[in-house]
Parts: C-alpha cells; sequence; structure tokens
C-alpha cells in the first residue's frame, strides 16, 4: 500500500478532493475576523524579548559568579560544571529565543502597521546594516535569511526550491551506503552544528543566485566554504568571522577584570551554549515540515486556495499551551497557522488556532500536532532514509 493510500485509509480528504476555493474562503475569513495587529500584540512581542533577555544575562551573571568565587575562595569541579551548563542552557534558551520569538515575526512585518511602536522593531529597520550588530547578531546575515525562508521557503514549501526541503536535502545521506548507526551519528553531529554548517552557507548560496539570476549568470550548484573563492570570501568575512569574533573572543573578553580563568570559563559556556542553541533550534525548526506523515509537492502551486492547502498538509504543530510552553518552543509549535498567516504577530497564532483546527475539521484535513520529541524522531528516521514522505505528484 502506498503512502497516500494509506493516508487515505485513515479517513482524511485526498488532496485532490479538496474545494481549494471554499478553503481560501474560510481561511481569509478567519484572518480578516481577526482584524489588525495593536499596540498589545507589540507588548507581547516585548515580553518575549524580555524573557529572552534575561535568560541570556542571567546565563552570563553565573558565569561572572562562579568566575569570581574561583578568584576569591574555591569551587569544586562538580559545583563549576553543575553552574557552567545551567549558564550554558540560559543563554542557549536567549539564543534561540532572540531568533525565533523575536527576529522571526520582525523580519515577516508582523508588527509593521501598529501605530506608535520604535522603528526598529519594524522590517525596514530591524537588523539592516549596523544595526545586524544590535539586533541580530547570528551566524546568519539578516537578509540572506529574510530571502531564504520569508520567500523561497514559504512559497515554495515542500517543493524542489523549498530550500529547507529535508528529504532533498538529506540525499546525499539516504541514497548512500552509510550504514544506519553511523548515519544517526552524522545526524546528530549535524545538529549540535547545524546554524554553522548549513544556515549560513545555505542562505548565502540563496541570496547568491537569486543576484545571479538577476545577472545572467550562472547559479550555485553547492555551498561555497574556500574562502580563496568570491563567494568564500564573502561567507567568511560577511556571515561567519563577525559572529565569531562577538562571540568567542569580544564576549570572552570582558571578563578579563576577573582574571583569565574568568575568560577560559566564559569561553567554555559559550562554546557550551552555541551547541545548545543549535540543539534546541534544531529541535523546534526541522521537524515542523519533516516526516513520513508530511507532504511533499513535485510541481508549485496553482492559485492561493492550494496554496493553503498545502501549508496545512505540508506542516505539523508541537504541544501548545501557555505563553512560557510557547516561549520556549519559540511559538513555532503554531507552525500551521504561521504557514497560513506567515506576516501575524505571535499572539495571534493562539487565537487562530481553534479557528484553523475548525477548518481543517470542515474540510475534512488532517490538523497534525503532537510532542516536539516525538517529531523530531519522525525528523531523524527521515533524515537516515528509514522514511519517506507523502507525495502528491501531477497536480
Amino acid at each position: 500500500m502506498g503512502t497516500l493510500e494509506r493516508h487515505a485509509n485513515i479517513g482524511y480528504a485526498k488532496y485532490e478532493e479538496i474545494d481549494k476555493e471554499q478553503l481560501q474562503k474560510d481561511i481569509e475569513e478567519a484572518r480578516d475576523k481577526l482584524g489588525k495587529p495593536t499596540y498589545e500584540d507589540f507588548k507581547h512581542l516585548l515580553k518575549l524579548e524580555r524573557w529572552g533577555r534575561v535568560a541570556t544575562f542571567g546565563g552570563f551573571a553565573i558565569v561572572a559568579t562562579i568566575s569570581y568565587i574561583e578568584v576569591t575562595s574555591s569551587l569544586s569541579s562538580f559545583t563549576f560544571w553543575f553552574f557552567a551548563i545551567v549558564a550554558a542552557v540560559l543563554i542557549g534558551v536567549g539564543n534561540t529565543s532572540r531568533w525565533a520569538n523575536v527576529v522571526h515575526p520582525i523580519l515577516h512585518g508582523a508588527y509593521d502597521k501598529v501605530e506608535g511602536i520604535p522603528k526598529k522593531y519594524t522590517k525596514p529597520y530591524f537588523a539592516k546594516n549596523h544595526r545586524r550588530y544590535l539586533d541580530w547578531l547570528d551566524w546568519i546575515k539578516p537578509e540572506a535569511w529574510e530571502y531564504e525562508h520569508n520567500i523561497m521557503h514559504h512559497y515554495h514549501l515542500g517543493e524542489l526550491d523549498d530550500p529547507d526541503n529535508v528529504e532533498n536535502n538529506v540525499k546525499w545521506l539516504t541514497e548512500s551506503k552509510i550504514p544506519m548507526p553511523i548515519r544517526y551519528i552524522i545526524m546528530y553531529l549535524f545538529a549540535g552544528t547545524w546554524k554553522f554548517t548549513y544556515y549560513a552557507p545555505n542562505t548565502l548560496k540563496i541570496l547568491e543566485n537569486k543576484e545571479a539570476r538577476k545577472r545572467g549568470e550562472e547559479e550555485m550548484a553547492h555551498q561555497v566554504w574556500n574562502p580563496k573563492k568570491d563567494r568564500g570570501i564573502k561567507l567568511w568575512m560577511d556571515y561567519l568571522l563577525p559572529y565569531i569574533i562577538v562571540k568567542f573572543i569580544a564576549i570572552p573578553a570582558l571578563f578579563i577584570p576577573l582574571g583569565t580563568q574568568a575568560v577560559f570559563n566564559a569561553f567554555i559556556v559559550v562554546v557550551l551554549a552555541e551547541i545548545i542553541t543549535n540543539l534546541h533550534s534544531f529541535l523546534v525548526i526541522v521537524p515542523n515540515h519533516s516526516a513520513e506523515d508530511i507532504y511533499m509537492f513535485n510541481e508549485p502551486h496553482k492559485n492561493t486556495g492550494e496554496f493553503y492547502l498545502r501549508q496545512i498538509m505540508g506542516s505539523v504543530n508541537y504541544n501548545t499551551g501557555s505563553d512560557f510552553k510557547d516561549f520556549l518552543h519559540g511559538f513555532l509549535n503554531y507552525q500551521i497557522e504561521h504557514h497560513l498567516f506567515p506576516n501575524q504577530p505571535h499572539s495571534f497564532y493562539q487565537k487562530l488556532q481553534p479557528i484553523v483546527k475548525d477548518i481543517c475539521k470542515k474540510h475534512n484535513l488532517e490538523y497534525r500536532q503532537e510532542s516536539v520529541f516525538k517529531r523530531v524522531k519522525m525528523s531523524m528516521e527521515l533524515m537516515v532514509g528509514q522514511t519517506k514522505p507523502l507525495r502528491v505528484d501531477g497536480v
């Protein structure tokens, strides 16, 4: 039995059976009922930003405290590593929150129409030029991620042109002869480094290919790491080195007044936090669109109704609840709502969820929602080649 037939036997409508025109009307009616974002929605953003900042600065405060204790008295190895790991977790959560809870909705323009907010929280200003160092310094250049994510991913979801099409991105592994246990080890290592090894070079490639098409030049087929090549120089100079210098050199150097051991402590914690950030962000981002029950599409969507249908059939939610629970998920636990309404603030998704569930029920569409831990297990099975996604052919 094929995957499409197996899905149909569960009782949900087939892709071609959905009334896409009516689905479009229902979704757009739901959007219109909610109206425009207000200052209260902006205050919700500020709360999420504040929580992330508290986690980040709390982590560094712990580093300063244990370093001071080491200098003035003594600290057992167990006590040091316990608090170092706590500090790394807090900093890691703060890093992921900055990306998912703050950068993500702002770069979608979610608050652009809210009156009276500072310009730095709007898409035209946030992280632009020198503000990258103030608003969001990461391995990823903001404008590159904005194009890769907002345009190529959102409007080509599950297609070959989707740069985040996991099935396509791991063919080198799933079609190899590498033993299954080694495949899992490779994926675990990838999860701990993926912002550096995947997102930085991939977003550069996508943005450079856009510019190459405009100039009528040949596109990049692969990621470029060689610092002797023009695009490799750009990767290192514009993407990687700014983050490396600030995160792993400048920040530990701030602890010089507490001594060289404090500098070393800060460096160790920052490295641990980076690994935790990668694992945390991988956990909440990758499973959104990758598993054996998620649809892939061989052709572009033909109309708005079909576009909406693909956002539902090609996405999955995690468990939702309080603001704090959603904060830890980076509000990516509302992935279906986000893909249907990408330019809305996070606070809208909590209101939209019951409405979208009702729309799915009306059209006999599966609304997938499960624990993030179950979903990451399913994604890993796909990434090592144990399973394959559902596929819609020729529609």
